[in-house]
């Protein structure tokens, strides 16, 4: 990696080794290393087709085939199947969001299953996205865009997961609703939760994360602190294509 080593972190909750994965012939994934420790943000950085996305997929057991380490507190999940590393504690919140069409918000909040008592409830869900509140038996194909990805992190956070991995959570949303995001990410960590985001937005990333990875060609490449970050900022635009 480019950057020295950094200062000693908390625990980590998820720990990647020397991850590969292949979509049919396809080699996505070439050796990724990454940690992400208990109670941080952390970010994957990268341009389009970089495998920061086939990570989060990768993290869950939802492609066809990865070989390597994913250690969840210290327990093997590269066997697992997704129902069973989803029971360990892990909830992902999808690109594409995953919203029910002919269901409504509240029907859409309730489907996921529980993994324990520390899920929010409808009402904690609500309090967290007032917005929600108002489009409650609102079917999910009339929502925006930002109500949408609201209902998606509202969704993940029912099943009672502390770690959250979130795929571009802020693409395409409006500049007041990328706030509110953000500030939804800082409220979760404050309550202890942990989150590996993937996020193409580098000032958004920089607002709310404590480490960053930046993927290339499916390969860790660089990871930095906040102090480094800003230091490396221009550098970061450049290989982001931005």
């Amino acid at each position: 990696m480019s950057e020295p080593a950094l200062n000693q972190q908390p625990a980590a909750m998820l720990s990647i080794r020397g991850l590969n994965t292949w979509y049919g012939e396809s080699h996505v994934l070439h050796g990724i290393d990454l940690e992400v420790p208990e109670g941080q943000v952390i970010t994957l950085l990268g341009r389009n087709g970089a495998g920061k996305s086939t990570t989060l997929k990768s993290i869950m057991g939802v492609v066809p085939r990865r070989k390597g380490s994913i250690a969840l507190q210290g327990v093997e999940t590269i066997n697992r199947r997704p129902y069973q590393i989803a029971r360990q504690g892990i909830a992902f919140c999808p690109e594409d969001r995953g919203i029910y069409a002919t269901l409504n918000v509240l029907e859409n909040l309730e489907l996921p299953r529980r993994i324990n008592s520390s899920g929010l409830s409808t009402e904690q869900i609500l309090d967290l996205f007032p917005n929600l509140r108002e489009r409650l038996h609102s079917p999910g194909s009339t929502l925006s865009g930002g109500e949408q990805q609201m209902l998606a992190i509202g969704r993940i956070l029912r099943t009672g997961a502390r770690l959250l991995l979130l795929d571009e959570p802020t693409e395409g949303l409006a500049p007041a609703i990328v706030e509110q995001i953000g500030d939804t990410i800082h409220r979760l960590k404050e309550q202890g939760y942990t989150i590996l985001l993937v996020e193409q937005n580098l000032r958004f990333a920089m607002s709310v994360a404590d480490h960053h990875y930046l993927v290339d060609h499916g390969q860790v490449v660089a990871h930095y602190d906040r102090e480094s970050i800003e230091r490396n900022v221009d550098t970061l635009l450049a290989r982001l294509g931005v």
